[in-house]
């Protein structure tokens, strides 16, 4: 797929991306989902109005892995200029990202409030400016667009919101099924994205509700996007990209034992603790907890993760679960 002038994935198959969650989606997480098959990565969603008034938490967040290419930085804010000046600000950097991507689908209430995020769907003439302005800036870098299917049932407009983003300057667009009155509640509109396909002519990846292989083939199968971003899926599951891979070409996917379950939780406990230090050892603690949901004796275990406080100490709480696995019944029970 082409989106502008970069490659993403592979030719003459649908591209499989990560797409960006604030708090999970951070250097580390999207370095396992790399070596897990996604092909494509975006950031956590930055402030452009905090990378102009140098907030010192905000570099944290535009940091690329150096082998993290293709891969976007994803900003959000309502102000055009704002919106351009830091798109071209995240450029200047050592290793700058491939495509500005720019968050018109954040439903959050403290986004939405400020009019950021899914509120600009309810603003389509500034939402096209500020696509203007961004474009221009950045120039030839490609600029894409995350959106909703609406603000609410009473107002899915995201195929011609769509249409106009492209004729503003956007070189793909990600429709996220949901309205932003939803949430994440379902169902997944399926049939908006497939709308959104049919009004523009450049490329569309479908988002929402995308927990397993199934999910992904039927929102390709159904809607013709040329690509899917999984969120909420990959959290604990990394390897939901090789499964999704496997189905698209038609081979068998082996899912990870406990062992193996629990091994890439650690690898993951410890790459945030080498990226992130002190600090990395909480955030680990949520990270973490995905990977043994469903595992026997997991509810104890995260419970004693959350009062760990070093990540030599996660590890031996986490290896008990391999410990008791291996001694007696591995099935997966409640937690």
């Amino acid at each position: 797929m082409n989106i502008g002038n970069v490659t993403v994935g592979r030719e003459g198959s649908p591209v499989l991306c990560l797409a960006p969650m604030a708090g999970v989606s951070d250097l580390s997480f999207r370095s396992i989902c790399r070596q897990h098959g996604a092909d494509f990565t975006v950031t956590e969603m930055v402030s452009a109005k905090a990378l102009y008034f140098r907030d010192h938490k905000t570099p944290m967040l535009c940091r690329l892995a150096e082998d993290e290419h293709p891969s976007a930085i994803q900003l959000f804010g309502r102000e055009p200029n704002t919106m351009a000046w830091a798109a071209a600000e995240l450029l200047s950097a050592k290793n700058p990202p491939d495509i500005i991507d720019i968050n018109m689908g954040c439903p959050m209430p403290k986004i939405t409030k400020n009019g950021e995020g899914s509120a600009l769907m309810r603003e389509p003439k500034l939402a096209a400016e500020i696509v203007a302005a961004v474009a221009r800036a950045v120039a030839p870098v490609p600029v894409t667009v995350k959106i909703r299917s609406g603000w609410d049932d009473r107002t899915k407009n995201a195929a011609e919101f769509a249409k106009m983003l492209e004729q503003a300057g956007a070189a793909a667009i990600t429709v996220h099924g949901r309205t932003r009155e939803q949430l994440y509640a379902p169902p997944v509109d399926i049939g908006i994205i497939a709308d959104v396909v049919r009004s523009v002519s450049i490329p569309v990846i479908g988002n929402g509700g995308i927990m397993c292989a199934a999910d992904a083939l039927f929102m390709l199968d159904a809607t013709g996007c040329a690509g899917i971003a999984v969120a909420r899926g990959a959290m604990g599951r990394p390897w939901i990209f090789e499964e999704i891979r496997a189905a698209l070409e038609g081979r068998e996917f082996a899912e990870p034992t406990v062992r193996e379950r629990i091994e890439a939780a650690i690898r993951h406990l410890h790459a945030i603790y080498a990226d992130k230090g002190e600090r990395g050892v909480f955030e680990a603690r949520g990270a973490v907890s995905h990977y043994i949901k469903g595992i026997r004796g997991a509810a104890q275990v995260r419970d004693a993760i959350n009062r760990a406080t070093s990540p030599d100490e996660m590890e031996r709480i986490l290896s008990s679960l391999i410990e008791e696995a291996e001694c007696g019944d591995t099935h997966p029970a409640g937690d």
